[in-house]
């Protein structure tokens, strides 16, 4: 009976290491995904980039909303490839996200689609790594 016991226990480990390694896959995947295209439309707006430009114009804020929110995007593109970071890089992404959805359903128009699926990307891996995988 302990050798069965020690078989199923082995057997549940195995199980749990091999989807830690799944969760991790997709974690990673996901965080240079992210990572890249924060990192490149954070650089195309702090670049002032014409059409960056006229989005920023078009929410009422100013030109100074743009810089600042370029700055947000790098910055969390840096945290989500530093491993102990990654998690509050996930997190700043997801509020930024969040952000952008509401302000283009309430303010600038267009679609909120790449926004969402960034927002949901990024919700994720809040999740999978909640506990400071």
């Amino acid at each position: 009976m302990t050798t069965l016991m020690q078989g199923w226990r082995t057997e549940q480990a195995v199980e749990t290491v091999d989807r830690s390694r799944v969760a991790t896959a997709i974690s990673w995947t996901l965080q240079v995904a992210i990572a890249g295209m924060f990192l490149m439309v954070g650089s195309l707006k702090l670049g002032g980039v014409p059409t960056m430009v006229q989005t920023f114009d078009a929410i009422g804020l100013g030109q100074w909303f743009r810089y600042v929110t370029g700055s947000v995007e790098v910055f969390s593109a840096v945290l989500l490839l530093i491993p102990r970071l990654a998690r509050y890089g996930a997190l700043v992404a997801a509020v930024t996200m969040a952000c952008a959805v509401f302000t283009h359903l309430a303010i600038i128009g267009g679609s909120p689609a790449p926004a969402f699926a960034l927002f949901a990307a990024a919700a994720s891996i809040v999740w999978i790594r909640r506990s400071g995988r």
